[in-house]
């Protein structure tokens, strides 16, 4: 047999070998209504805007998938500020976790996590304005740490919280012409990370800073590019079961 010939069974025999031995990378396709991008994770938030009639924060039993994973997750959207009754996204709320200090609506999200959902399971935080500092806090939460695994927080319009200490991966998004990603005391303390670790694209509002924050993060063809997770040209896939959908809500006193 010529060397060309041993040369190509070998490698017809070395790939039949790989292709036997070698782990399948086959994903299972997930059920539940299918999310692809961080647009339509910003309306699930939004829905948390209902002038206190069923509350700021949802629980969403879902699956997490990506090209070579999948995994069973709970998403929690926490929507901002909203001048409600005896609801705690007000501005003390606001200013207190400017400073990233705990207030009512913080203590609210963690009693929620941990008397509905069950320890050990996977967690994705997603958050509007005031909502996602909180997310950010909650991703730094020493229980919420210790009890669960926080994969991800995608924050619209929000600004840096909790740098250095928050679980799993932190993407935040901001219109060009909001300027309340920037409104914390950490752009005074850490700078560098509360204006580079914002992703910033222009959905057009110039001279227009309200109407960026409040309506820029659901539009698709701004943020369509960017997955579930805030990845810009990522992947990941976000399969919601919403008959399990519960939402909550966050009084300032519990009566």
């Amino acid at each position: 047999m010529k060397k060309g010939s041993k040369l190509l069974t070998l490698l017809l025999a070395f790939t039949l070998a790989f292709s036997t031995f070698a782990p399948s990378f086959t994903v299972e396709a997930a059920s539940g209504t299918k999310y692809t991008n961080a647009a339509e994770i910003a309306q699930l938030v939004s829905d948390g805007y209902n002038g206190g009639t069923k509350g700021p924060i949802t629980v969403t039993k879902g699956t997490l998938q990506k090209t070579f994973s999948s995994k069973e997750v709970y998403l929690i959207t926490l929507s901002g500020t909203e001048w409600v009754f005896n609801q705690s996204t007000e501005a003390i709320t606001d200013l207190f976790s400017g400073f990233n200090l705990k207030s009512a609506y913080y203590y609210n999200v963690v009693n929620v996590i941990l008397n509905n959902i069950p320890r050990g399971s996977n967690l994705i935080l997603a958050g509007h304005s005031l909502g996602g500092m909180i997310a950010q806090q909650v991703a730094a939460d020493s229980k919420i740490k210790a009890n669960y695994n926080i994969l991800n927080t995608v924050t619209f319009g929000s600004p840096l919280l909790s740098a250095g200490s928050r679980e799993g991966t932190v993407k935040r998004l901001g219109d060009v012409n909001d300027p309340v990603p920037l409104l914390s005391a950490n752009i005074f303390v850490a700078p560098l990370w509360a204006l580079f670790g914002l992703n910033r694209e222009n959905g057009g509002y110039a001279f227009k800073p309200i109407t960026a924050h409040k309506e820029c993060y659901k539009r698709v063809d701004v943020w369509g590019k960017y997955d579930v997770t805030g990845t810009k040209y990522g992947s990941a896939k976000l399969y919601l079961d919403l008959s399990t959908r519960q939402f909550y809500k966050s009084p300032i006193i519990d009566w």
